[in-house]
């Protein structure tokens, strides 16, 4: 488990519209409805460009990938300087613990997306792991560096 709280001392852009709560996506550059996932996927976005100096254009958020017929959306990929799937983070609101449950969605995913780091938020409980080698995954302590 990683100790950093992600949703505590957050600077986010908010607006209220109407009745909606909307946050600025600075990676899509759009006004987003601030649900509770969102929510954890913006400060999550924020903490990594920010703290862990991630370049902002490495990463894409809530693209869609297939499975035959089906179609899902990931939450988070960065990719590293030869434009390949690092890093792969599925997020959930900040009431949701990071179960077995979140992990298989998150490797139900992997299996399109082969990012050798694995990452699970809920904003306030942030689990990574370092799957380069399949046979020796290692839970992380800390958020991995990016590869320079």
């Amino acid at each position: 488990m990683i100790a950093a709280d992600l949703l505590q001392n957050l600077q986010l852009n908010i607006r209220t519209e109407g009745q909606e709560t909307r946050v600025w996506d600075i990676l899509r550059k759009r006004w987003m409805l601030l649900t509770p996932e969102e929510h954890v996927r913006q400060a999550l976005v924020h903490y990594l460009i920010r703290e862990c100096a991630y370049p902002a254009g490495m990463i894409a958020i809530e693209r869609q990938i297939s499975y035959g017929l089906l179609k899902k959306r990931y939450d988070l990929v960065v990719y590293d300087r030869h434009r390949e799937p690092w890093l792969l983070a599925e997020c959930k609101a900040p009431e949701v613990p990071l179960s077995e449950k979140v992990l298989h969605q998150l490797l139900h995913y992997r299996s399109r997306i082969p990012a050798p780091f694995w990452l699970l938020s809920n904003g306030h409980d942030n689990c990574c792991a370092d799957a380069t080698d399949v046979n020796d995954i290692r839970w992380l302590t800390q958020f991995p560096a990016y590869p320079r």
